[in-house]
């Protein structure tokens, strides 16, 4: 439901609160909390890393680079998992995603730097088992979404968003701002996963995944759900046991492993394909595009070039979080226009880029920060929608696995900007611009 904004004719602040409380009536504040830190800790190492890619491969290297070895992993898991991932239960998913989190920070933050003798592979050995629990646990957490309701997506996209907000602030405040090492602020990084067990274990409440019913909005379950959609991901070991041993279970799961593929193939053209688009836009920008967006220093508010690089990453990051919590008082059923709107961004700051033509670096931030607002925008209306219109059969597994299309987006900007970048600072410098080579 869409809130009038305050101020606009016919409404007045306490109608504005009013309707702010009916909007949230029935939500359990556990159910939020926890899906919130789900978002917040499954996606800010991402954006940590993403925020690092220049300080762990140098300027020599393209930033692509770390782009696909943060997102590659996580789009085979997105690819492959929902087909066979309800075989393993959610507590123990949850174990395995912070293992891998930890390890892979662990073993980024403790390689030495490229300047000290370090290897990039070792280093990117890391960002890859960050990235496969990155991709195991967004599509796990939005499949279940279904049996939480439609207050667990709201508070997962917002702690999407704010995993971006705060992942890139605290990147460039504590490495620009404060003087703490790259090292240093990576290695502290490797204990957030532990947040993810406290949501589960102690703040989550257990009764959906006892119970295998769908909670909405008023608290009540759904007594509808079929035996097949109530074994989904939250079977438990034992029925699944029991399963597999037996011929007609064995053809149980093969009908539904090619109903699930039908499904994905309904599923491209109204959702998949608009956030695949939004996210090749985006990620070209902010991988290929944003590192050449250079202005003389004396022109804008920092000492050093390699300050302009987190800086856009948060302004995008902030536009992100802002329209990744909008579902509560804003909705958009039409997911193309703002993927179309995306591309338009792609094509304006490109040829900014080789002739620049924006008249300062405050404007370039503007667009960066609706840039962030237009991609949060598709990502959780996507989801959204889905969960609106999508049969509660389907649902569950529609939710996991169209979380593939931002990962294969990802993986596409990700070629891209290698060579985009790379071609983009050359042309730069050929015209007497070299700003990009002292990064």
């Amino acid at each position: 439901m869409a809130l009038p904004l305050p101020g606009s004719p016919g409404t007045s602040w306490s109608t504005f609160r009013e309707r702010f409380r009916q909007t949230f009536n029935g939500a359990d504040p556990r159910v939020c909390i926890a899906f919130w830190l789900f978002g917040l800790i499954n996606n800010v190492l991402y954006v940590i890393i993403l925020s690092a890619a220049l300080d762990l491969v140098g300027p020599s290297v393209p930033k692509g680079v770390v782009l696909l070895a943060d997102v590659i992993p996580s789009f085979f898991t997105k690819l492959c998992a929902p087909y066979f991932i309800h075989a393993i239960p959610y507590a123990a998913r949850v174990i395995i995603f912070v293992a891998l989190s930890a390890m892979g920070m662990l073993l980024i933050a403790l390689t030495p730097s490229y300047t000290d003798g370090g290897t990039i592979s070792t280093k990117l050995a890391g960002v890859i088992l960050a990235s496969l629990s990155s991709g195991g646990g967004e599509l796990s957490f939005l499949g279940l979404v279904h049996y939480y309701g439609p207050f667990s997506l709201a508070a997962w996209g917002s702690g999407t968003g704010g995993a971006g907000l705060i992942g890139a602030g605290a990147y460039a405040l504590a490495t620009t701002n404060l003087g703490f090492s790259v090292r240093s602020t990576i290695l502290a990084s490797a204990c957030l996963p532990v947040v993810m067990l406290i949501s589960f274990f102690l703040i989550l409440p257990r009764g959906p995944l006892t119970t295998g019913l769908f909670i909405n909005p008023t608290g009540t379950s759904d007594d509808d759900l079929d035996h097949e959609q109530r074994e989904g991901l939250l079977s438990s070991t034992s029925s699944l046991n029991t399963v597999s041993s037996s011929t007609s279970g064995k053809s149980s799961a093969w009908r539904r492993f090619k109903a699930n593929l039908a499904r994905s193939r309904s599923l491209f053209v109204p959702f998949m394909l608009p956030l695949l688009l939004v996210y090749i836009a985006e990620y070209t920008i902010n991988q290929g595009v944003a590192p050449t967006l250079l202005f003389p220093l004396e022109e804008s508010p920092f000492k050093h070039y390699r300050s302009f690089y987190p800086t856009y990453n948060f302004l995008y990051q902030t536009g992100v979080f802002i329209s990744r919590s909008s579902t509560p008082f804003f909705r958009i059923h039409k997911l193309y226009p703002p993927s179309f709107l995306q591309c338009v961004n792609l094509v304006l700051l490109f040829v900014h880029a080789m002739y620049p033509f924006l008249p300062s670096y405050y404007v370039v931030c503007i667009v960066i920060f609706w840039e962030g607002l237009l991609g949060g925008l598709v990502y959780v209306n996507t989801f959204a929608e889905i969960s609106d219109t999508v049969p509660k059969e389907d649902r569950e597994f529609s939710l996991s696995a169209t979380t593939v299309s931002d990962s294969a987006g990802i993986c596409i900007a990700g070629f891209i900007s290698m060579g985009v970048e790379v071609w983009l600072c050359h042309w730069q410098v050929s015209r007497g611009r070299d700003w990009c080579t002292r990064l």
